[in-house]
C-alpha cells in the first residue's frame, strides 16, 4: 500500500469551486431528452444529478430534519428525495445557474468532511458524462486525492466493495489493499471504488474479475 501527498485545504476548497464550474460548463448545453438520460448513479437521470449537487449549499437544518423523518432515517432516500424535489421544482437552466452561483460556497453535508463536496463532484460528474458520451476530465492531483480518500471509505461501503482486491494506478503508481490485482486509470478506479460498474471498462487484470461479479 502506498500513499500520496494529500491536497491542502485551500487546494481542496478551489478544487470544488473548479469542478462545479466545469460541471456546469458541460451541461449548459444539453438537450431536453439529454437532461432526461439515465446516469451512472441508480435512480438517477442527469436532471437529478446536478440537483443534487445544488442541495448541500443551501441545505438548511430544519429542511434536513424534515427530508430525514420523510425518509425514515434513510440517507440514500433522503438524498434521492431532496434531488428529485430540487429537479421538479427548477428548469434546468436554473439548476446550471445555482450550480455556478455555488462554486465558490464552503457549505456542505452536517457532519461531513471538506473532501465529501469535492468526491461528490468527480463522481457524478462522470454519472453525468459518461452515459451522454461526452469526456470530462478533472485534474490529475484533484482525482487522485478523491481516489485515496474513497477507497478506505467505510461510509461509502467501499472497503466492503474492495476487498481482496489490490489496486494499483497506472497513473500515479499508488496501490491499495491486497489480493488480486487490478490496474487502470484513477478515474476508473475511483468510479469502481464509488460503486459504479462503468469503472470496470478502463481496468485490467484477475482482480477486475472479483469487482465485476461484486459490481452485479
Amino acid at each position: 500500500m502506498s500513499t500520496l501527498p494529500a491536497l491542502s485545504r485551500a487546494a481542496v476548497d478551489a478544487a470544488v469551486a473548479a469542478e462545479r464550474h466545469r460541471l456546469a460548463d458541460s451541461v449548459a448545453d444539453l438537450t431536453d431528452e439529454e437532461w432526461a438520460t439515465e446516469s451512472l448513479c441508480a435512480a438517477w437521470t442527469v436532471r437529478d444529478v446536478i440537483a443534487h449537487l445544488t442541495v448541500t449549499t443551501r441545505l438548511t437544518v430544519p429542511r434536513l430534519l424534515w427530508a430525514a423523518v420523510r425518509a425514515r432515517g434513510s440517507f440514500d432516500r433522503m438524498e434521492v428525495d431532496l434531488a428529485a424535489q430540487r429537479a421538479a421544482a427548477h428548469s434546468p437552466a436554473e439548476l446550471v445557474a445555482q450550480l455556478r452561483e455555488s462554486a465558490g460556497s464552503t457549505r456542505r453535508f452536517p457532519g461531513s468532511t471538506p473532501r465529501d463536496p469535492l468526491m461528490d463532484l468527480v463522481v457524478h460528474a462522470q454519472d453525468v458524462a459518461r452515459p451522454l458520451g461526452r469526456r470530462l476530465v478533472s485534474p490529475p492531483d484533484v482525482v487522485a486525492d478523491c481516489l485515496a480518500y474513497v477507497a478506505p471509505n467505510r461510509f461509502m461501503g467501499a472497503p466492503r466493495r474492495l476487498a481482496g482486491v489490490r489496486l494499483v494506478s497506472t497513473d500515479t503508481g499508488w496501490t491499495h489493499g491486497d489480493g488480486a490485482e487490478v490496474r487502470g486509470p484513477d478515474i476508473d478506479l475511483l468510479l469502481v471504488a464509488a460503486g459504479r460498474r462503468a469503472g470496470l471498462d478502463g481496468l485490467a487484470g484477475p482482480g477486475a474479475e472479483v469487482l465485476a461479479a461484486r459490481l452485479g
